[in-house]
């Protein structure tokens, strides 16, 4: 089926049969490994046309490769975007982004609340590199403008965010954005392209932690970058090229698997959270719970808008703070104490002292971030299982 036949299917159907055709040499339904570092020229001209650009093809690795290219043909296609580069881990895309965006004398303005990763290096490496950070609440899309001045070439969030599930408007934000000149990037890890395109929604740039949910079983890292073909040439030939964060052609295949089943794990990483949600919110050893699906999260009606469910990460405080939250997670018998997110198995984390301890207590408590709060990512089991491991847990407290 032609790719212009695939684009009218439904998503599910384009995950399993992919941007359309099979492997050109040999017929092959999944996409070959190539796992060679070098590739031979049929002659000297070919090479040299292929070093200047002038005819497609792959010469090593670090440049490019067949099975990488057919993971960054499929995620563009998913996310209806012109071009993709897969990265060697979900940092690498976020830093190759910054640096083909914004250089030395510029800023870009982010989220106050961000993975620990990116906050560590918005906080410490950009600095050294002449880039400014500034740091508002896009809850209020004019907080995000009255930041942006003639040296801002990029606005950066996560939604929903890690680890707060907060949810900011995509839309608003790239009226705002684009208005005064400067492009729009989304973390788009914790939705995936199933529940959430920011690109239809006016981003510009779309960045995934493929090793989360795109990858989906927790045996790999990698990272992706989707935007416009002029952005991610820059990307891949200017800034990757010496920075040299490449994937693996096998870690590219593990993406390439992941993405045939993303739908039906998503829904059930979304159902069971739901459900685990829900019995949270009225189990009175808890404080709150923060799930977009449930009407009490501030931006529900948002989340209903710009995304088609609402994921597999649940936020939610112990009542009698930090000790409480190391009783449950000490005493959780499936569920295992992990950081990272979208494996088939549920785990769970401390975010104070774990996943955002780059950030001070004081940052973390201006964002909404307790002591007691506990993150979960659910996984694939039965839902019933992991409700009475949390409800045993709980009566430890």
């Amino acid at each position: 089926m032609k790719p212009e036949q695939l684009r009218k299917m439904n998503f599910a159907t384009i995950c399993v049969h992919g941007s359309g055709g099979v492997d050109a040499l040999t017929g092959a339904i999944s996409v070959p490994i190539y796992q060679s570092s070098t590739f031979a020229f049929k002659n000297a001209k070919q090479g040299a046309d292929i070093f200047a650009g002038k005819k497609e093809g792959y010469f090593y690795t670090r440049l490019g490769n067949p099975t990488q290219a057919a993971l960054e043909r499929e995620i563009a296609f998913l996310e209806k975007g012109e071009s993709a580069l897969a990265t060697s881990s979900g940092m690498a895309a976020i830093t190759i982004t910054i640096l083909t965006a914004v250089k030395a004398g510029d800023n870009l303005v982010t989220s106050n609340m961000l993975y620990g990763g990116t906050h560590l290096l918005f906080k410490q490496t950009l600095p050294n590199l002449g880039i400014t950070v500034r740091k508002v609440d896009p809850s209020d899309p004019q907080n995000v403008a009255k930041a942006i001045d003639k040296k801002t070439k990029l606005v950066f969030i996560e939604t929903p965010a890690n680890p707060t599930l907060k949810i900011f408007d995509i839309a608003a934000l790239a009226r705002v954005a684009h208005q005064r000149g400067v492009q729009l990037a989304v973390d788009n890890t914790f939705a995936t392209p199933y529940f959430q395109r920011p690109l239809q929604l006016g981003a510009d740039i779309v960045i995934h932690s493929a090793t989360k949910y795109i990858g989906g079983h927790g045996d790999t890292v990698a990272g992706v970058i989707v935007g416009k073909k002029e952005f991610i040439k820059r990307a891949r030939n200017e800034v990757n090229r010496d920075i040299g964060a490449v994937i693996s052609p096998f870690n590219a295949w593990l993406l390439l698997r992941g993405l045939k089943t993303l739908p039906v794990r998503m829904e059930r990483h979304s159902e069971n959270a739901m459900k685990i949600a829900k019995y949270l919110s009225f189990h009175p050893k808890v404080n709150w719970v923060s799930y977009p699906g449930l009407r009490t999260h501030p931006q529900h009606e948002l989340a209903c808008r710009q995304m088609d469910g609402f994921g597999g990460m649940i936020s939610f405080e112990i009542k009698g703070g930090k000790k409480a939250g190391e009783t449950l997670m000490n005493s959780v018998k499936l569920m295992t104490l992990a950081v990272s997110l979208g494996d088939v198995d549920t785990l769970l984390e401390h975010p104070a002292t774990m996943t955002h301890s780059s950030y001070s207590l004081e940052e973390l408590h201006e964002v909404g971030v307790t002591e007691g709060m506990v993150r979960l990512s659910v996984g694939l089991e039965d839902v019933n299982d992991l409700i009475d491991d949390l409800s045993q847990a709980l009566k430890k407290i």
